[in-house]
């Protein structure tokens, strides 16, 4: 038997996957967002970030042990924090260092709390810059995180798509299988975005592992899909105009 599941337009920009860039501006409503923080832990109380961030991302510091050698070193910022940290940044560092590595207010994934900056754990950490570097227990992390939904966000070779310099230490949330597919084809997020675009049936899905992902345009206030009863699903917005829906696991 099938269920229906409702699809509403409004929705659109919520979710895991949605893209946030300078041509995509963050649209959910930002107590909505916060509702959804919690803090990283006692340690760390400042770090705020999306519930289900905290849990995924303690498993995975959890199985590689990284015994406080990862630390958070930004989660959460409100508008208002990515906007003073965008002046501020200004006037430290020039607008051209603040181009490239701080995102203006609404384009950055930090207002999304599915984003989080880690550092190596040493005595002068840099708040914009953090260490991270693509040695050890780093790139263990990098590993163990991409198998469990996170990616890092804005890679070397993908700085003209991206519009933002190589990051080694912003890390997103986007969900498994989402986070491994786009390792094993090397895209960034908005090549995956548009790449899942042509999936767009249940009959004509992604099949990757247990899983199949389509994407549904959105196209009236309110539309319905239908979804095997038995079936695990998870629906994100994109931020753009549809929905990208992910079926198993």
């Amino acid at each position: 038997t099938m269920k229906e599941v409702i699809l509403r337009r409004k929705d659109i920009y919520k979710g895991d996957l949605i893209l946030i860039n300078k041509k995509h501006l963050i649209r959910i409503d930002e107590a909505e967002i916060i509702r959804d923080l919690i803090e990283f832990d006692d340690n760390y109380n400042e770090h705020l970030l999306n519930k289900k961030v905290v849990k995924v991302l303690k498993e995975v510091l959890n199985t590689i042990n990284s015994e406080e050698k990862i630390v958070p070193v930004s989660g959460f910022r409100t508008r208002k924090e990515q906007s003073d940290l965008y002046d501020s940044s200004i006037k430290e560092n020039g607008l051209e260092f603040t181009e490239k590595f701080v995102a203006r207010p609404d384009e950055s994934e930090h207002q999304s709390g599915l984003a989080i900056d880690l550092g190596e754990n040493k005595k002068d950490i840099d708040f914009i810059c953090p260490e991270f570097p693509y040695y050890g227990v780093f790139n263990e992390f990098r590993e163990v995180a991409a198998q469990n939904g996170f990616i890092e966000r804005y890679k070397k070779d993908k700085e003209n798509i991206t519009r933002i310099s190589q990051e080694p230490w912003h890390f997103r949330f986007i969900g498994f299988p989402h986070s491994a597919i786009i390792g094993e084809k090397g895209f960034a997020l908005e090549e995956y975005h548009q790449f899942i675009r042509k999936y767009d049936s249940i009959d004509n899905s992604l099949k990757y592992k247990d899983y199949q992902i389509l994407f549904v345009k959105s196209i009236e206030e309110i539309q319905s899909i239908y979804i095997e009863d038995d079936l695990r699903y998870n629906i994100s917005g994109n931020n753009i105009d549809g929905f990208i829906i992910t079926l198993g696991g």
